[in-house]
């Protein structure tokens, strides 16, 4: 069996990027002699998964892949190219280690010295002491010579002083010196991974080799950006590619899958669910327990869950392709991929819900042309040629409707009040409370602006699901009346403002209870 002991490129030409890891597809061909050889192949990114890899050969004749497997080495990255000279930073170490070198054996001469200098002052105070013993007196050499002893000494500890002062700055600077060696010319090790593919072909000729695997640190999300330009809205569509694979991806075809590859499901339990039935008592057949509950109004779809990291597919596997090829270089960044684009006529309306907020915002329309669905994910909203904000957009269905909110005016203003009554009818004893809401809706404009606005106000009356509470609208003191009243409970106005006009919107309401009814 013939060995290639040369690694044999073998580069990445199609991504398929899913919501947490990828699979990467590598293509080469081939020329390869009759029998079987072991072929290395590389490198691979150390982080590809062994059992999802998968060779294949293709060629005219039969080949066939006998053994395929990932084998990882410590291997250290090859430096640059040497030059001529050395670096800079080389030359400056090496100058910083002769100036220490140099320094320290300036320190110990000055050590020696000023050990010197100890012995000859310990010689002439013994002497002094012995001349004093035996009655001599020569003050005047002997005071010239301590002085000159201590003069030597304050010179050289001075000076040994500033040597070791210089020796802990040098230290200090061949340290980071050291450090910056290390980071730009001395590179770590690096774990490695080649590909060893053991083949059998019958007859010598050009063969097509396929290898895919999956590997993790992988993922994408998708990104939108509206552009709302009068009737016209324009949406790009476009895909967040983060990877840190360990090996860059050029110019390769991308796939972007929100299936989960690695998301196991087992089928639920079946387990009894036993009914009891049972005997009311007086008590609960006298009155009937009531509660006022807030309900989300939700619509056919997944639902929400909220922090959850992946992508809202609607619960179907969806694929799109990059029109062209990209790059991703393997740093770990947010990388854009451009996606597809679509302009559809746009209808606006300024909308207002009271209850939840007093802010008029605009709220833009349209259907969705792009061919694929859009999934659910960040939007950037430009309006007038400029970024206005950033919003989101829910999993829409092709050629469904989608809506976006593209900010609140600062020129209206929306105040809200309420009031409640209570009263008990004389002979059915049935506990009537009416409401009335109050909106006071103003728009404020400059001087110069013309033309009415349409502002949408939206409140919400109850909905009783129990035939001893009745909910009824009282129109005939609803000032205007309301243009709509949806089965949700969703009343609605269409209030036309002048620049600089006021209106003031009322809504009444009452519930009715019978006497057995509690919790109201």
């Amino acid at each position: 069996m013939t060995t290639e002991s040369r690694p044999i490129p073998l580069p990445v030409t199609a991504v398929t990027c899913l919501e947490d890891r990828a699979h990467v597809e590598r293509t080469a061909t081939l020329d390869l002699e009759a029998g079987v050889r072991r072929l290395r192949l590389g490198p691979v990114g150390a982080l590809a998964v062994d059992r999802t890899l998968h060779a294949e050969l293709t060629s005219d004749s039969p080949a066939t892949v006998l053994d395929a497997r990932i084998v990882r080495e410590w291997t250290p990255r090859a430096p640059a190219a040497p030059a001529e000279d050395d670096s800079a930073l080389r030359r400056r170490t090496h100058a910083l280690e002769e100036e220490r070198l140099a320094a320290e054996q300036r320190r110990d001469r000055l050590r020696a010295r000023l050990d010197l200098l100890g012995l000859l002052s310990a010689d002439l105070l013994r002497e002094i002491g012995e001349g004093a013993g035996l009655g001599e007196s020569d003050g005047a050499r002997w005071g010239g010579e301590l002085d000159r002893v201590d003069a030597e000494r304050d010179t050289h500890g001075e000076e040994l002083r500033l040597i070791e002062a210089r020796l802990t700055e040098l230290t200090a600077e061949i340290g980071a010196a050291h450090r910056a060696l290390d980071l730009a010319e001395e590179e770590p090790a690096e774990l490695v991974a080649h590909l060893e593919l053991t083949v059998e072909v019958s007859a010598a000729g050009p063969v097509r080799l396929r290898v895919s695997h999956l590997t993790p640190c992988a993922l994408w999300r998708p990104a939108y950006r509206a552009v709302l330009d009068g009737d016209a809205l324009t949406v790009e569509t476009d895909a967040v590619v983060w990877q840190r694979t360990g090996e860059d991806w050029s110019d390769v075809r991308l796939t972007l899958s929100t299936a989960r590859s690695a998301l196991a499901t087992d089928p639920p339990r079946l387990t009894e669910d036993r009914l009891t039935l049972k005997e009311r008592t007086a008590a609960e057949r006298r009155t009937i327990d009531v509660e006022v509950r807030e309900e989300e109004i939700t619509t056919l779809g997944p639902a929400a869950v909220d922090g959850l990291p992946g992508v809202d597919d609607g619960g179907e596997a969806r694929v799109l392709h990059a029109p062209a090829r990209v790059s991703v270089p393997s740093d770990g960044r947010a990388h854009r991929v451009p996606l597809s684009s679509f302009t559809t006529v746009a209808s606006s309306e300024y909308a207002c819900s009271p209850e939840l907020s007093p802010l008029v915002t605009q709220v833009v329309r349209g259907e969705n042309l792009s061919g694929h669905a859009l999934l659910a994910g960040p939007v950037d909203l430009v309006r007038g040629g400029g970024f206005t904000g950033r919003g989101s957009l829910d999993f829409t269905a092709p050629g469904a409707a989608f809506e976006l909110a593209f900010g609140s005016r600062d020129d209206h203003r929306v105040v809200r009040s309420a009031e409640e009554s209570r009263d008990t009818t004389g002979l059915t004893q049935r506990t009537v409370v009416t409401r009335t809401v109050r909106l006071h809706v103003s728009r404020f404009s400059p001087p110069g602006e013309r033309g009415d606005r349409v502002i949408v106000l939206r409140e919400r009356i109850p909905v009783s699901e129990v035939s001893a509470v009745e909910v009824r609208l009282r129109e005939e003191e609803c000032s205007p009346a309301p243009g709509a009243v949806d089965a949700e409970g969703i009343v609605r106005w269409d209030v036309s403002l002048p620049p600089g006009g006021r209106r003031t919107v009322t809504l009444v309401y009452e519930l009715s209870a019978a006497a057995k009814v509690a919790g109201l």
